[in-house]
């Protein structure tokens, strides 16, 4: 009804979005162009603040940039401490009684109405123009390999920085209300102690306050609460705040500590001394939009936009990945940029065949939002990256994730593969005006490929990504006006 929405328009908002470390700016320039709000960056690496309307909601979900939201409920920006273990839990405790939650979880149910909305029309289908419009394209819908959680490419073992994330993943359920079968994916950050549970077990029944989602009976709300910390300056672990914070918020509330079924994920993340308190606004991350089939080293959908806007694509421009893997970055170029033609391959038949499904799953995915739809502009090829089947100087843009040696190719291999990709990409780009985009994790190999092949690239810009947990470095080169070598007999 339109009872949410009326309440909505004086509601405001401030946001903190997680995104992938090393594009913050990306996402603060995001923020700016689709909602016209100024973005602040944390100082905690991975995450930006914005203040909306509480009725931009949908478009928020839209953005392509952001993994996880959440709403702060407040911020300390130097929180004092204690040095003793108890005393700090105590006073975060205490802190639980003091916070103003009351426009925060406002948000919280408004953005849990657009939820419920958007899983109805899903059931039924609805093709009025009003349900395709508040219908949110951040969302996935389940498909095969939902059980494959390696979403990074190249996840690590045991992670040593990766981005703390501001909710969990899980998968989406189909209930409306209720949350079952919730599966979760955890993440590490740079203390290790990330993921943390109230351990809480009082069954309390008394109905949550003005807190109800409207549904007219008196139910109680479940909840957890996750805490992220990082720093060395704590007495605690997460595990400890999390479970001594959730004991109070339960107390305020009453409402019911639940680790998987819950409602409600309250988040207190703790980053040295500053502390910011949320509430989660997003079951699975974000990221998780365009993939269904998933490879081995599936990159995120965030992360690929971030890469295609550094290269700052043009109308028409002629895109190409040359080592496209399950597809994520010609699937996020043709969703973002239509305009532009996108050209995608793999030595991998495997590959070329997930890229090929995932293509199919969004294909079938816009026409149940828009019987009209045209497909996409993509097409998809198995080929060879040192012998590309295109002219000499006809592609604009070649964004690709190179093979780290890790979990595809070989350290070994890429000091042959990396200044052979180079050359070739060089050949197919056109002088003077194309740029590549190219992550990797192996630097000291791009440097020396680099170096050998400097008379046709250039480096324009180097950002430091965060990718599984793996130091990784996304470069933006330039191509000169040099002629590129159709031969390669000098390897």
């Amino acid at each position: 009804g339109p009872a949410p929405a009326q309440e909505g328009a004086e509601l405001a908002a401030v946001i903190g979005a997680t995104v992938p470390t090393g594009f913050e700016q990306t996402a603060a320039e995001e923020v700016q162009e689709k909602l016209g709000s100024a973005s602040r960056i944390s100082r905690d690496r991975g995450k930006i603040y914005f203040e909306v309307p509480a009725r931009s909601l949908p478009q928020v979900h839209r953005l392509r940039s952001v993994d996880n939201l959440f709403v702060v409920v407040q911020e300390f920006k130097d929180y004092q401490f204690k040095e003793n273990k108890e005393d700090a839990l105590k006073d975060l405790e205490d802190l639980v009684k003091k916070l103003p939650w009351t426009d925060p979880l406002k948000v919280w149910e408004l953005n849990n109405s657009l939820k419920k909305k958007k899983t109805k029309r899903k059931k039924h289908n609805l093709q009025s123009p009003a349900s395709r419009e508040k219908l949110n394209d951040g969302g996935e819908e389940g498909g095969a390999d939902q059980n494959n959680t390696n979403d990074q490419e190249d996840c690590a073992q045991n992670p040593v920085a990766v981005e703390p994330s501001g909710g969990q993943d899980t998968e989406k359920s189909q209930g409306v209300t209720s949350r079952n079968g919730v599966e979760e994916e955890e993440e590490d950050n740079e203390q290790s102690d990330v993921k943390a549970e109230v351990q809480a077990n009082s069954e309390s029944g008394t109905k949550a306050g003005d807190s109800q989602p409207g549904e007219g009976e008196a139910k109680v709300l479940r909840f957890r609460v996750t805490c992220n910390r990082a720093g060395d300056k704590h007495s605690f672990t997460s595990n400890e705040a999390a479970r001594d914070f959730g004991g109070a918020v339960q107390e305020h509330f009453q409402w019911k500590a639940d680790m998987t079924n819950f409602d409600v994920e309250v988040l207190l993340n703790i980053h040295n001394n500053e502390v910011v308190v949320g509430i989660a606004l997003t079951e699975e991350s974000l990221h998780r939009r365009n993939i269904t089939h998933f490879g081995p080293t599936t990159l995120r959908s965030t992360l690929a936009y971030g890469m295609l806007r550094l290269c700052d694509p043009q109308p028409t421009d002629i895109i190409v990945d040359p080592m496209c893997g399950t597809g994520a970055i010609p699937i996020e170029g043709a969703a973002e940029w239509p305009h532009c033609y996108h050209i995608a391959g793999d030595n991998n038949p495997q590959a070329v065949k997930r890229a090929a499904n995932n293509i199919c799953s969004l294909l079938r995915k816009n026409e149940s939002k828009d019987s009209t739809a045209l497909g996409i502009p993509l097409d998809i090829i198995q080929w060879d990256i040192c012998n590309l089947p295109l002219r000499t100087g006809s592609v604009d843009i070649v964004v690709t994730d190179m093979p780290f040696g890790k979990r595809i190719g070989s350290k070994k291999k890429n000091w042959d593969l990396y200044p052979a990709c180079l050359m070739e990409m060089g050949r197919i780009c056109a002088p003077g005006t194309g740029r590549a985009v190219l992550l990797t994790q192996d630097k000291k190999c791009f440097a020396k490929a680099l170096s050998r092949v400097g008379h046709i690239w250039r480096r324009a810009q180097t950002v430091w990504v965060n990718v599984g947990g793996l130091h990784a470095a996304v470069y933006l080169l330039r191509r000169t006006w040099e002629r590129a070598e159709e031969s390669r007999s000098f390897w």
